[in-house]
């Protein structure tokens, strides 16, 4: 046996079909799309505005487009700023519950972040479910301790 003598096993290669290539190809003329129509022209098909007299698809959908658009899993956080916890005496323990009482949540269900706005100069205990760094500094800065709640 010899380099020259190798071939494929029958009916592993498969020729392409060449369209439009004669009438004896079987797809001479049309290439295999009919006469005429949107199926014969180039670039035919998959426009989703065309539904043939139904209601287009992306008019079908509910309006979830474009910025105004929330995602409906989304966390809502009730924000409280460290200038507002200045109000509290030091040494006490701040709590969503204790927040919710004074009035500083939007919605008590939700849960409470602290943002670092404002400065802090009163030792506080602090139970949040989020914190962000800054604030986190400035309350260890004042003597104070951070827990979060899971």
């Amino acid at each position: 046996m010899k380099l020259h003598d190798l071939v494929p096993n029958e009916g592993a290669n498969k020729k392409r079909k060449r369209r439009g290539i004669g009438i004896s190809a079987g797809q001479g003329k049309t290439a295999g799309r009919g006469t005429k129509g949107e199926g014969a022209r180039s670039g035919q098909g998959g426009h989703l505005y065309r539904q043939g007299g139904n209601l287009p698809f992306y008019r079908r959908l509910p309006f979830m487009r474009g910025e105004g658009f929330t995602p409906p899993n989304r966390v809502e956080f009730n924000e409280v700023n460290l200038e507002q916890l200045e109000r509290f005496p030091a040494g006490t323990e701040v709590t969503p519950e204790l927040l919710a009482q004074a009035g500083m949540l939007h919605k008590v269900k939700n849960p409470v972040v602290i943002l670092g706005n404002g400065e802090l100069n009163v030792p506080l205990t602090v139970k949040v479910h989020r914190i962000s760094k800054g604030a986190k500094a400035k309350i260890e800065a004042a003597g104070g301790k951070v827990e979060l709640i899971a």
